[in-house]
């Protein structure tokens, strides 16, 4: 399951401590602000940005929209006006000229022109689902291009790929959600950008067997959160609850007998930890043939292809061979880990480093009894400022902040052939690929791929090679 930062917030794909946490609330949802002629007004929209959000002008200044498309009119309500800041932010709520692009958004929930009917905000988590799947990843494609020219100077064109096997539709992808919990013990979730949530039934990004629990149908009175993953290659779900601070240990027992067709725990979002209540607090996944143990709170990511089409991607743009010593840095719970080690064999080496305690410790359950795999709990940093065998190669996939600048330089001065660089954040990725090209270093390969559909994230993966 994602940790809880990612777990804490549906718009937020996958990312370590990413991605943006918002606190359960228990309210139900409530307009901030009336629709009155002051608050709303007529846009004409223009580029994507990133982060979900598409550029317009208001009197002369930047407002960053959202639930629009390029070169449509809309109508839109601001939500944040600070006469201070450089820009303001606003929704959808009507659209006078649409974009051939435009669709019906698959979730009425986060539809931002039906919830704006009902007087409230869409729930967070599928922001582009207003949009045609091909030109989401025209957009994402665009959005990532200008990162690169903006931040690294780099000018190529990004093509972004869907995912293997993914649905014409782009639904049911999702094997980790969360959920808040309402004042009347019903399934929730939050409204973009805030505390406010609204009672919920299926979710359509889901896999299927997440809505197939009907968690809707429960009393949740108790529970301030509810977490659910399933193994991507299917198998039983794991429920986390999050328990109210005043909330019995009987309630907790009560709530999750009502839960059939899955293992339940307790989740302790501050320090991970699950207390088993039924079945086990663990999920066993299986990606091209090699097996992984990931606790309830570990790091995986979400879409149910995303483990089989990185892995693929980093084996091939970093062709591991045998007796090479790696380093797989921000190493999680060792997706990738385990096929370096496969590939180096015994006379090889793989340093794997994770900050999390507890995902560390499933790193080394996945490569228990590889001698030649050494799994260190710490920071990135502070590991790589130690004496270490020469590195052939680096393969980092560092949170949505980025490795920074430190980091890019302990690896450039560890000459490897070659670094891959996984990451979930455009942005993050052209900065730090500025530092590689300062270095001498060069984008050799760079793949994009479309992890999560109807948002505005994605994920890639490059090649970074030294001089020559």
């Amino acid at each position: 399951m994602s940790d809880a930062a990612r777990a804490s917030d549906p718009s937020t794909p996958e990312g370590r401590p990413d991605p943006a946490a918002p606190a359960v609330g228990s309210g139900t949802a409530e307009l901030t602000a009336e629709l009155t002629a002051d608050l709303t007004a007529d846009l004409t929209v223009g580029k994507a940005a990133h982060g979900g959000h598409f550029v317009a002008r208001h009197e002369g200044r930047v407002v960053f929209v959202r639930h629009a498309l390029p070169g449509e009119r809309v109508r839109v309500r601001f939500t944040e006006t600070d006469d201070d800041a450089s820009f303001w932010r606003a929704d959808v709520v009507e659209v006078l000229e649409a974009s051939p692009a435009r669709v019906q958004h698959p979730w009425p929930l986060a539809d931002a022109l039906r919830a704006a009917a009902r007087g409230r905000a869409p729930v967070g988590g599928a922001e582009f689902g207003h949009i045609a799947l091909d030109e989401q990843r025209r957009l994402k494609g665009a959005v990532f291009a200008e990162q690169l020219s903006r931040l690294a100077a780099v000018d190529r064109p990004v093509t972004v790929e869907a995912a293997p096997g993914e649905a014409a539709d782009g639904l049911g992808w999702r094997t980790r959600a969360a959920f808040a919990v309402d004042r009347a013990g019903r399934l929730a979730m939050h409204l973009h950008r805030s505390h406010d949530v609204v009672p919920v039934r299926e979710m359509p990004l889901a896999v299927a067997a997440v809505n197939d629990l009907r968690l809707w149908t429960l009393d949740l009175t108790g529970i301030e959160r509810v977490d659910v993953a399933v193994p991507s290659g299917g198998g039983v779900p794991l429920v986390l609850l999050v328990p109210a601070a005043r909330t019995s240990p009987r309630r907790v027992a009560a709530v999750a007998s009502s839960i059939d067709g899955a293992s339940v725990g307790v989740l302790d979002p501050e320090s991970g930890q699950v207390q088993r209540l039924t079945g086990r607090t663990w999920l066993q996944e299986s990606v091209l043939g090699l097996d992984y143990r990931v606790t309830g709170a570990g790091f995986w990511q979400i879409h149910r292809s995303a483990p089989e089409a990185l892995v693929t991607a980093v084996l091939d743009g970093l062709e591991p061979a045998a007796g090479e010593h790696f380093a797989d840095l921000y190493a999680g719970a060792g997706l990738f880990t385990v096929p370096l080690a496969h590939a180096v064999g015994p006379e090889g080496s793989v340093l794997s480093v994770e900050g999390s305690p507890g995902t560390s410790r499933d790193a080394k359950r996945n490569l228990h009894g590889q001698d030649h795999v050494a799994i260190v709990q710490g920071r990135v940093d502070a590991v790589l400022g130690r004496p270490r065998t020469p590195l052939d190669g680096v393969l980092l996939d560092p949170p949505r902040a980025g490795a920074g600048r430190k980091v890019i330089r302990q690896i450039v001065e560890s000459r490897p052939r070659v670094v891959g660089y996984v990451s979930c954040d455009p942005a993050s990725f052209a900065r730090d690929l500025g530092y590689f090209l300062a270095a001498g270093w060069s984008l050799d390969a760079l793949r994009v791929f479309d992890l999560y559909p109807h948002t505005h994230h994605m994920e890639s993966f490059a090649r970074l090679l030294p001089p020559a």
